[in-house]
């Protein structure tokens, strides 16, 4: 049977199959505010402003009181502004191929280097998330994976959407160890992600190359400066050596609350740093926002002044990084990027939340046809207690 020149829309579907197949971080995400974007006669720009979730004060006994009645409504800003794309040039020859020649030939290698630099992107998100179970410099262990599922249960992470995404080392330390726990499910298997392990303890278990480790800075000696400080800058009044983005550190003293009833736990509450610190004395961006009272309290009490940052590491060590998640901790979104006139072909597709144009003319001195394939995205971290980072070495 002749074969059938390929179409925009053939092309764009199957480079899309294959981009969604390879994305398994990406995939495993919230990726529900693409509509917003791409809304006829009432388009957000590139920033979309995502509500969190409302939080109130329960009081005791039937006089109505004053504390928690108001409503105050918080947000995060989700930005789509990175557009990532591959160039190719296909010959008349080239495009009289029957679908799955031309997918396993061209679209293949080409889509896993642009899914492999979105998942990067996307994979920064890790220096956003505080709470880390503890391992650097000792193999991964189920007992760890554990640890970090008892971090998401305590902060009441839904039971559906958990992914245990682990990088190549851990990958080797855990998968001989845990080969006999997991089971096939049909339902999961339908995701078709490559690096799927299999579904034990409550998560979905995949494999990727892509996790960056972290190195830690070569801060220390960083004292608190002053009592009673909340919100999401710290005041130290010394220290030395710069500090990184990503770092994680404990405050003596500061103890995680239960997020509804507030109630104390034996848990220290773990803080990360927003932005990388020049060192000496100044001010620390950092994340989860110190709340000592009221609907959004999160710890017990305020660091004592003096109080000396525990960081997670030793000063300039490297450790491996994997992430257990709820799908709600991050977003990603895809926006519709504009169809031209006056070329060969174009088309826009969208697969699994995953918006894709593609773009086509002809080169009459060749008999080439250059072509693009675009994505334009943005991420964001929205609910970072709804993961925790696995420290290995």
């Amino acid at each position: 049977m002749a074969n059938t020149i390929l179409t925009a829309t053939a092309v764009t579907r199957e480079a899309l199959r294959v981009l969604h197949q390879k994305l398994n971080f990406v995939g495993t995400i919230t990726r529900d505010y693409d509509d917003s974007f791409g809304r006829q006669g009432a388009k957000v720009g590139d920033t979309l402003k995502i509500r969190m979730p409302n939080q109130y004060a329960v009081r005791t006994g039937p006089t109505l009181g004053t504390a928690g009645t108001d409503s105050t409504e918080t947000s995060v800003d989700l930005k789509v502004q990175t557009q990532k794309g591959v160039d190719l040039n296909f010959s008349s020859y080239e495009l009289t191929l029957a679908l799955d020649d031309f997918s396993e030939r061209i679209l293949e290698p080409a889509m896993s280097v642009l899914a492999a630099n979105i998942e990067a992107d996307a994979m920064t998100m890790y220096r956003d998330v505080y709470n880390q179970a503890d391992n650097q410099t000792l193999p991964a262990t189920f007992a760890k994976i554990l640890a970090g599922r008892k971090t998401l249960v305590d902060n009441l992470a839904p039971l559906s959407g958990r992914t245990c995404n682990l990088n190549t080392q851990d990958n080797v330390d855990l998968v001989d160890a845990l080969k006999g726990l997991f089971n096939d499910q049909t339902t999961v298997a339908k995701q078709n992600r490559e690096g799927f392990m299999g579904r034990t303890a409550g998560f979905d278990f995949m494999e990727n190359t892509l996790w960056p480790s972290h190195v830690r800075s070569t801060g220390s000696g960083y004292l608190v400066n002053g009592a009673g400080q909340t919100g999401a800058n710290l005041a130290v009044n010394t220290g030395t050596n710069p500090l990184k983005q990503g770092d994680v550190f404990i405050l003596p003293g500061v103890f995680r609350v239960h997020p509804e009833t507030k109630q104390l736990t034996s848990v220290q509450q773990q803080f990360v740093l927003t932005a990388d610190y020049a060192g000496g004395a100044g001010s620390l961006a950092i994340s989860p926002a110190i709340v000592t009272s009221g609907p959004a309290q999160n710890v017990s009490a305020s660091p004592a002044s003096a109080a000396t940052l525990g960081f997670s590491g030793a000063a300039s060590s490297t450790y491996g990084i994997s992430m257990a998640y709820q799908k709600g901790a991050f977003a990603f979104a895809t926006a519709d990027l504009l169809i031209p006139n006056g070329v060969d072909f174009a088309c826009r597709e969208v697969f699994d939340g995953v918006s894709m144009r593609i773009v086509r003319q002809y080169d009459i001195n060749g008999d080439k046809f250059p072509c693009r394939l675009d994505v334009l995205y943005g991420f964001k971290t929205i609910r970072p207690q709804l993961a925790c980072r696995l420290a290995n070495r």
